[in-house]
């Protein structure tokens, strides 16, 4: 019975013994194993074999990226103005000795150190800088975040201001402001609008008489190309007519007494008009006259 109860005494000492010897490492972390009460090394992911009673795991350290927001905190900015700001920072664990022993806990440390920092930088700049120059104060906060957890074993990928409250008194008077800016750009747009329209008009104004002196031109001078056109057709016409008449003339072989008796004929229609006061008598009538037979060429009157 004695022997029974030993041999199970050695079992469950030897399993106890295996049980404490194994340990799994989850991904993504890292375990460090401390001997006799000093460090002996860092456990990657996996399976791993320590010796009892002798090696003891301090701590898991998760290797993942951490987000921590912290609450809003009151700021003094340079202008002597309080503000509520508050920030978030992404850091992560990329040496789990450093973050063990380094600090008693890194995640508070990390917390009060982007207070300290954020009320150093923001307390430097005036509270109009501080709303509107967020990536300058984002970037400062990284680099003094950085550099002092950085002896933690932490490094520190982003740090944001997410809001930056002034008080309600100071709202209400950049508000005001805001609005007098507001309307002041927008009565300049109207006027500005205003201008361009009246210009915009002069110009199509101006415009149109051009376009219309310059129509005007281009008639007239039309209208004295047709007028020049048709005169040549009448006159090439009066030409031809003229032509016309000789050729036949010619052709019909007239003798002198029809050509006189035709000449007799288109005196009277030259004397009738009426602006005619004087009547002078050419001295081809007498020859004319002659060429009918009816008296001779010597007792025809002279016509001076």
């Amino acid at each position: 019975m004695e022997t029974l109860v030993a041999a199970f005494v050695v079992v469950a000492a030897a399993g106890f013994s295996l049980f404490r010897a194994v340990h799994v490492v989850p991904q993504a972390s890292a375990a460090i194993v401390e001997r006799l009460g000093r460090y002996h090394r860092t456990l990657d992911p996996g399976l791993s074999l320590v010796i009892p009673f002798i090696d003891r795991i301090r701590r898991t350290v998760d290797l993942r990226e951490q987000i921590v927001s912290f609450p809003p905190q009151p700021v003094s900015t340079s202008d002597n103005l309080v503000v509520s700001a508050d920030t978030v920072v992404c850091f992560q664990v990329v040496d789990p000795r450093a973050a063990t022993y380094g600090v008693a806990d890194f995640r508070a440390g990390i917390e009060q150190l982007a207070v300290a920092t954020l009320r150093g930088v923001v307390g430097a700049v005036e509270l109009e800088r501080a709303l509107t120059s967020r990536e300058e104060i984002n970037a400062e906060l990284r680099r003094a975040l950085g550099g002092a957890a950085a002896e933690w074993g932490i490094q520190v990928n982003r740090a944001e201001l997410k809001t930056v409250d002034p008080p309600a008194s100071v709202q209400e008077s950049m508000e005001r402001r805001l609005r007098a800016d507001r309307d002041k750009r927008a009565a300049v747009l109207a006027a500005e609008g205003h201008k361009q329209a009246a210009i915009l008009t002069a110009e199509g104004h101006r415009h149109a008489e051009v376009l219309k002196a310059r129509g005007e031109a281009e008639a007239v001078v039309l209208r004295a190309q047709a007028d020049a056109e048709a005169e040549a057709m009448r006159a090439k016409g009066e030409a031809d007519a003229i032509g016309m008449i000789f050729r036949a003339i010619h052709e019909g072989r007239p003798d002198r007494r029809l050509l006189a008796y035709q000449y007799l004929r288109t005196l009277p229609e030259i004397a009738r008009g009426g602006a005619n006061k004087v009547w002078i008598v050419p001295s081809e009538l007498g020859r004319a006259i002659e060429s009918l037979g009816f008296f001779d060429a010597k007792d025809t009157p002279d016509a001076d």
